[in-house]
């Protein structure tokens, strides 16, 4: 989608910060950290948000997270992942994305 502004990331469009790429996502550093390690992972093919993710999408987000987190070095000490959804579930980009945040210990519970 060319109005997506992750999909732009993707295409190289706009300049990013990457910190892993394979043939179906790419993750780059969140221009506004929440934490010392904040990630952004997205699939390379378009998807509003978590609702319309299919398995192949699933295991590929899956997939990166690990090796994302190995390579961060938060794999042991613990991180989060979160996928905001819809307006009032704080989706501020229309394309379907995990924050993987570590690197300190996390406030609180979400729940």
């Amino acid at each position: 989608m060319s109005d997506c502004l992750f999909c732009r990331i993707v295409a190289g469009e706009i300049p990013s910060n990457k910190v892993y790429e394979n043939d179906k996502v790419f993750a780059f550093r969140d221009i506004n950290p929440q934490a010392p390690v904040h990630v952004l992972i997205v699939p390379k093919r378009h998807k509003d948000n978590i609702l319309a993710c299919d398995a192949d999408t699933a295991a590929a987000l899956t997939d990166a997270v690990r090796v994302i987190a190995a390579q961060e070095g938060v794999e042991k000490s613990g991180f989060r992942v979160v996928s905001n959804c819809g307006k009032d579930g704080a989706q501020s980009v229309n394309h379907l994305h995990l924050h993987l945040m570590g690197g300190k210990t996390l406030p609180g519970r979400m729940a």
